[in-house]
This record gives structure tokens, sequence and C-alpha cells, in this order.
């Protein structure tokens, strides 16, 4: 399936979209197209390839602080590898328990296997003999793959 490239009032990227939001978003009169396939046509627009936004459209909070934490997140974050033997990861893991006052940020949670987030239980990995292999970090929205 083609993706079809959404930019901002103002020639700035946003996100991408299939054919068929494009050209409801055509139709719907939100966006016009920018760019389209030579000699190709859906109905009676040509196929997009680019349609650009009639009203601009305001992004700050995409740049503020990144997005949200969510389980989900950490999962796609560390490539659902386990943060403690490289195995495939199915659960989180928070590096200061939540018995202890950990939260669940970024930098607290990671990816990690059921047999390891089960060996290291309520301690933490220094206290369980248990490096990680790299630091958890706040991602950016690229990252996620966000919109």
């Amino acid at each position: 399936m083609e993706a079809v490239l959404v930019i901002n009032a103002d020639l700035g990227p946003l996100h991408r979209v299939t054919v068929q939001h494009a050209v409801r978003m055509l139709c719907r009169r939100v966006a016009e197209i920018h760019e389209a396939e030579p000699d190709r046509v859906i109905g009676v627009f040509p196929m997009p390839r680019v349609v650009r936004l009639v009203r601009f459209v305001v992004t700050r909070w995409r740049f503020n602080s990144g997005p949200a934490w969510s389980r989900a997140g950490v999962l796609r974050r560390d490539d659902r590898c386990c943060a403690y033997c490289g195995s495939p990861a199915s659960t989180i893991d928070h590096i200061l328990p939540r018995s202890r006052g950990g939260r669940n940020t970024w930098r607290n949670t990671t990816a990690a296997c059921y047999a390891c987030n089960q060996r290291k239980g309520d301690r933490t990995p220094a206290e369980a003999s248990m490096p990680l292999r790299r630091e958890p970090v706040n991602p950016g929205w690229a990252a996620l793959g966000g919109r």
C-alpha cells in the first residue's frame, strides 16, 4: 500500500497517510494536491504523492517533551529486546521497583523477558547482579513512529 505525505500549509512535513485517507481529505477539502503521480487517477483526482493542508495546523506539542510513557512505547523503543539477556521481551521492568517509589517513566522502565523480570523481582539491577545492556532513554516522536 502506498503512503501519501501530508504537509502543513507552511510546507512542513507532518506525517504519512494511506491513499484512501488522502482522497478523503481531498473530498472534505481540508487538503489540496501538492504533488501527484503522472497519468494515474483515482476518480476525479490525480493519484496524490503529497497533499498540503489548506489551513495551518499548530504542531508545537510534537516537539516539546516527546511522547507520553506507555508500556507499548517501552517495548517499541527497546525493539522488544530484553535489556538484561537480549532475548525477545514481552514485559516491562521497573529499574527502581514500584514498591520502592519507582515510577512509570521512560528512564525507569525497560523491556524484559518474563524470566529476567521474575528473576530480578523487587530488586534493583545492582542488587540482583543483572546489569543493563543499555540505558533507557526518553524517545523522540520519530523513534516511536509517532505521527
